[in-house]
């Protein structure tokens, strides 16, 4: 990281960095270029493991593209506020953001249910919101499960 002073090094303030954001990115490698896609998500931590859930329909590029190449990066931002003195003609944004990578792994029909609770737990941290238990035979769930990551404070 060029400027290290910006770097998030605490493994618990980076989960709730994680935890703030309402988008992680992925991206995938299809051939001569990247392939990336905004999702909503869910989170979860198994000791030192940071696993990050995601749903989405059984078929389509993405898919195509995780089934081929289980490797992917991700990216998850938030906190944007625009710093400007027009005085100095000084204009930066700040902000809190985490990139990182790890291997996709395509969920079994037993394991969908806990992972899309979490991803509702993610958006509705008040209460555990109902989803219709009929939409699970017909959505893929699947994790990317983080082997690395930085997270960057302005």
């Amino acid at each position: 990281m060029r400027k290290a002073n910006r770097e998030v090094k605490d493994r618990k303030e980076i989960i709730e960095i994680m935890k703030r954001c309402d988008v992680c990115r992925l991206v995938f490698n299809n051939g001569d270029y990247p392939y990336i896609v905004p999702l909503n998500f869910g989170l979860d931590t198994e000791g030192e493991k940071i696993i990050i859930y995601f749903h989405s329909a059984l078929e389509g590029t993405k898919v195509e593209i995780m089934k081929r190449e289980m490797k992917a990066t991700f990216e998850m931002d938030y906190k944007h506020e625009l710093q400007y003195d027009e005085s100095k003609g000084y204009c930066t944004m700040a902000y809190e953001s985490i990139i990182g990578r790890g291997k996709i792994r395509i969920l079994s029909e037993h394991e969908k249910m806990d992972a899309l609770k979490k991803l509702m737990a993610q958006y509705h941290k008040d209460k555990e919101a109902y989803f219709n238990p009929a939409a699970i035979p017909r959505t893929l769930v699947y994790c990317l499960e983080v082997e690395e990551m930085t997270a960057k404070r302005k």
